[in-house]
């Protein structure tokens, strides 16, 4: 029994803290010892449950429930040893007593012995008529060995036995998803919805199935039918919304955002979208307006920051863009997208120093995309730094190997700087890997055509 702040059930709650702070100890039962405990373990008070039950099991030393608080608190400080020896004493005492291999599987999972945790559970099982919590932690232990077929099965024992545990048919989804058996989900959502048709949250779950597979109407007569079964369901307008910009009906997905913001407090990701969709209708005053919202909403969403800095950049107004995109960067600097915006912007306004800058920093964040070497490489052979351009190409080189572009800007830089072998190297790979980008030499290397052996070269390809 949990205690409630508004009746008399926190009675002994009350009476327990007040003994606690007179040192003047009092009778409990044991159910209201237990009662006590399992408020606190609830409540995450460890070192008032552990006072609970050292108090209860002072005044009911036989009590097999308290000692079971006991073992569950050892569990949960990770003094397994100790919470093992403990069940094991109980087990002589009751051993049809179904807690015992509960615990005893608690343990297992800790151990990372989850098949073996089953089987205890399993035989819980026969010992027990309330099976729910069972099933679930059955499906939970599958889940860890990544048996999703199996834990799936147990999920829906859970949802057969009661209909309304929501996280059992979340779990379910969870490993349809998984599985990427969508078809197989839809399917039996129906039959859960057949016989539960106002269910908003199934309603809900068969929509984002539909949004998958790219089947829009259904997707959204789904999250319509969530909305008619629970007209407060956040998640369903939200989802309705995404579903209406698929569609590019955005006037009705703004109308559709704009419900949830009325509905609980605003949402960062709503006023993103809805900051998104007056951009696709082209009301930019609203679009920016709604994308401040974001950003002041949620200063660590990256998208709102990315969102901002894109809008300034494609309306050409880079100096705003280049403000806003500082502005991300300094309060998430490793941020790899930040960088390469940062990069492009100052590109655009020819602050190529800057602009390498951002593209070396995206490179040393992870960002091996074959664009960010070539124009960090480019950059470099502009600010007349051949020597770092090579160090460039060929670190890129690592990652895209038959990259001609790559090949023929090395077999330039080589030429200019007379290492022959090596630029003749370059330049027969990238004839070899792709002639069409012969032009390179042309656009960035036009001196090196009067030289007689890569003029040789670039008249024999096919």
């Amino acid at each position: 029994m949990e205690f409630s702040q508004s009746d008399n059930n926190n009675l002994p709650l009350t009476k327990f803290e007040s003994m606690l702070k007179t040192n003047h100890v009092l009778f409990f039962d044991s159910e209201e010892f237990e009662n006590i405990i399992h408020h606190y373990l609830n409540q995450g008070k460890i070192a008032l449950a552990k006072k609970a039950i050292k108090l209860g099991l002072a005044q009911h030393p036989t009590s097999i429930n308290l000692r079971l608080f006991k073992v569950e608190v050892f569990v949960f400080e990770n003094n397994l040893k100790e919470a093992d020896k403990l069940l094991n004493e109980l087990y002589q005492l009751e051993p049809h007593n179904e807690e015992i291999f509960i615990q005893k599987a608690n343990i297992l999972s800790k151990q990372d012995n989850h098949k073996k945790a089953i089987e205890v559970l399993k035989h819980a099982l026969d010992l027990t008529d309330d099976t729910v919590d069972i099933y679930s932690l059955i499906g939970m232990e599958y889940l860890f060995l990544d048996a999703f077929e199996e834990a799936k099965t147990f999920f829906m024992k859970c949802l057969e036995a009661d209909i309304d545990d929501y996280s059992a048919l979340y779990n379910i989804i969870y490993c349809f998803d998984y599985l990427e058996q969508h078809n197989e989900a839809i399917e039996y959502l129906n039959m859960f919805l057949d016989k539960n048709p106002y269910c908003e949250v199934a309603w809900h779950q068969l929509g984002k199935q539909y949004l998958t597979l790219k089947k829009h109407k259904k997707a959204l007569a789904a999250f319509d039918f969530a909305i008619i079964s629970d007209d407060t369901f956040v998640g369903a307008y939200l989802e309705r919304g995404k579903v209406l910009e698929k569609q590019r009906n955005y006037v009705e997905a703004i109308e559709s955002y704009n419900i949830t913001l009325k509905l609980d407090d605003p949402t960062s990701f709503a006023l993103l979208r809805i900051g998104s969709c007056y951009e696709k209708l082209g009301q930019k005053d609203l679009a920016i307006q709604y994308y401040y919202k974001t950003v002041h909403e949620d200063p660590l969403l990256d998208k709102g920051w990315i969102a901002i800095t894109k809008f300034f950049k494609k309306n050409k107004n880079y100096q705003k863009a280049l403000y806003y995109i500082n502005k991300a960067i300094n309060i998430d600097s490793e941020n790899v997208i930040y960088w390469k915006l940062y990069a492009q912007i100052n590109h655009r306004l020819n602050l190529f120093e800057e602009a390498e800058r951002g593209y070396k920093k995206a490179l040393d964040l992870g960002n091996f995309e074959i664009d960010t070497w070539i124009t960090r490489g480019d950059l470099l052979l502009r600010l007349g730094e051949p020597q770092a351009a090579i160090i460039n190409f060929e670190e890129a080189l690592e990652f895209h190997p038959e990259n001609a572009e790559i090949h023929y800007r090395l077999a330039g830089l080589f030429f200019t700087l007379h290492e022959q072998e090596k630029g003749l190297f370059h330049l027969k790979n990238g004839l070899k890997n792709n002639n069409d980008f012969s032009f390179i030499i042309d656009e960035l290397f036009p001196a090196l055509l009067k030289n007689s052996q890569v003029k040789s070269l670039l008249n024999s390809k096919p």
